[in-house]
């Protein structure tokens, strides 16, 4: 037997809704499992009546059925189980229990003290719209394409999307270090044609580079861009971790926007018995990681993602979330130029609407001013949305 121990804790807990498969008379007892396997990992048996009883140890508040096989469990956490820090935050809430079948992590409620420790978007919808200088319609976003291509030509293609008046470029997911584009190279010349264009014309576009690179190496990249003119970075959290974006956006010696990218998070969110809700991850720990803007597969693409999937991360991405701005939902995944006005009626105004292969079918430079057209005439007021989504926070 352990103890008796005595903790100094503040009371304050956050709580986190877990979709749990099997029968519902067996729930309570995974609900149980799950509450110690998160926090001590230890027999409860050797555990006195104790503060780590009452305060360590998760507390299942309720557990309820929601159909023949299915049942909701709502579990609290003392704040003082995550350190305040947000790798341990994100093991708490799904570090073993991930590993269990049919555990789904779909709710996450935190308190202000603890919502207070994460910056979160350094920009969020309002800091990207003034720095854009575009107050209302939908952000355009693209990537530069295809992987092959030397700097140069990446850096022509670039001037022509601004030109066209592309708000956001990035570079696809998948450009790195490759000996056809090296990314210094890269970088350097693509921001540079970012800025003269943008210089010529009096347009405000950003070029965003991936940062698709070794960990040791990220930081001093992102310095690189910076210096370089890049208007911000694409993050790709699922191999370069959660809490590098987090450090990337709360870095003041940086201070560019962030684009957080899915690549490698997949599997948390195509089944219904495992993993993490779309909005769950892709909205609220995003936003906690400092994302500003979240690239996803829009529904009726190349990937699963359904209509209702769509709609909670961008209702996620606007939510009340403390302190914390709301940001852009970037739809994207086999978007089409025909499909403009559609996504923009499902997600709102207040998307960054990511088209990529499709412009370049035919004119790359008539493609683009086509979809400025169709959204500039759209800007005023909010449309209504037929996802119900609201399009402001």
């Amino acid at each position: 037997m352990i103890g008796p121990t005595t903790l100094r804790v503040s009371g304050s807990r956050f709580l986190a809704t877990y979709a749990i498969a099997g029968p519902h008379d067996a729930a309570r007892g995974r609900a149980q499992d799950i509450a110690v396997e998160q926090t001590i990992e230890f027999p409860a048996d050797l555990i006195a009546d104790d503060d780590i009883r009452r305060h360590v140890i998760g507390r299942v508040e309720s557990v309820d059925a929601t159909g023949p096989e299915r049942s909701r469990v709502r579990i609290s956490y003392a704040v003082e189980t995550t350190g305040g820090e947000l790798p341990q935050l994100l093991n708490v809430l799904f570090g073993n229990c991930s590993l269990y079948p049919g555990v789904r992590l779909v709710g996450l409620e935190l308190p202000s003290d603890l919502l207070g420790r994460f910056p979160g978007p350094r920009f969020g919808v309002p800091g990207l719209r003034a720095l854009l200088g575009v107050p209302d319609r939908p952000l355009l976003t693209t990537a530069l394409k295809p992987m092959g291509l030397d700097a140069g030509a990446f850096a022509g293609i670039a001037e022509t999307l601004v030109r066209g008046g592309i708000d956001v470029i990035k570079d696809d997911h998948g450009l790195a270090n490759q000996p056809f584009a090296p990314w210094e190279e890269r970088v350097r010349a693509c921001a540079a044609a970012v800025r003269r264009t943008n210089d010529a014309i009096g347009a405000r576009s950003l070029y965003m580079p991936s940062l698709n690179g070794p960990a040791d190496e990220i930081a001093e990249r992102a310095r690189i861009a910076r210096d370089a003119g890049a208007g911000g970075l694409l993050v790709l959290p699922g191999l370069a971790g959660l809490d590098t974006m987090r450090a990337l956006a709360a870095d003041d010696g940086i201070g560019l926007p962030i684009m957080g990218h899915p690549a490698f998070l997949g599997s948390f969110v195509i089944g219904d018995d495992a993993g993490i809700e779309h909005g769950v991850l892709f909205g609220t720990i995003f936003r906690l990681a400092g994302a500003d803007l979240v690239v996803f597969p829009s529904y009726g693409g190349r990937f699963s993602f359904s209509r209702d999937a769509c709609a909670s991360i961008a209702r996620s991405c606007r939510a009340p979330l403390g302190h914390m701005p709301a940001i852009f939902p970037a739809p994207g995944g086999g978007m089409t130029l025909a499909r403009v006005e559609e996504i923009h009626a499902f997600y709102g105004p207040d998307t960054a609407l990511l088209v990529g292969g499709d412009l370049h079918r035919g004119d790359l430079l008539a493609n683009v001013t086509r979809m400025r057209a169709a959204v500039d005439d759209d800007a005023g007021e909010p449309r209504p949305s037929a996802s119900g989504v609201p399009g402001r926070p």
